[in-house]
């Protein structure tokens, strides 16, 4: 892959990594998300690490993003109605993130220029044993913690989102007796 393609996908993955932070709605924010997970499944393609860009695309871009959307509406999330208190301070932070985004590519950009070379992949790197190896060798903490977490996140979502019944009554409402 040519340098020039690199560049404009990276751009294109952090505009979409930027819509995820951006955008008011949550659906929508979810919905960038998305894109951005397809995205980094693409490097993945590139890297040849076809599992790792499968599982990219079912387990997260499916499986978690499901969740996630099922949270948001359980939970009957809006966007923000009001706008902040001060909205010179939305500028400002964008100007810092910016500026520091600026810094860090060209951080990045110098110590590319340096090397000269790619990075050599190790063997196997992406296939099916060695990412089995590494995932429940290495990280089998981190992998059972995580799913745990997710559990605990739905069950929260659920327990949030339960409404008292007496308060939904037509009669409550209109503050009639049964």
């Amino acid at each position: 892959m040519s340098e020039l393609v690199f560049y404009l996908m990276a751009a294109a993955t952090v505009l979409c990594a930027l819509g995820v932070i951006t955008r008011p709605n949550p659906v929508h924010s979810a919905l960038f998300l998305v894109m951005t997970l397809f995205m980094l499944a693409v490097f993945y393609i590139i890297l040849e690490a076809h599992l790792v860009a499968a599982l990219q695309i079912i387990v997260y871009a499916g499986a978690v993003m499901v969740l996630f959307l099922f949270v948001i509406t359980l939970l009957n999330l809006k966007g923000d109605p009001d706008e902040p208190a001060h909205p010179m301070l939305r500028i400002v932070a964008y100007a810092v993130a910016a500026t520091l985004a600026a810094g860090v590519a060209v951080v990045l950009m110098g110590d590319a220029g340096a090397t000269g070379a790619g990075a050599v992949l190790a063997e196997g790197f992406g296939g099916t044993r060695a990412l089995a190896r590494v995932l429940f060798t290495d990280y089998l903490v981190a992998f059972e913690l995580t799913s745990m977490l997710l559990l605990v996140a739905v069950v929260g979502a659920v327990v949030l989102a339960q409404r008292d019944p007496a308060s939904e009554s037509p009669l409550a409402e209109s503050g009639e007796d049964a």
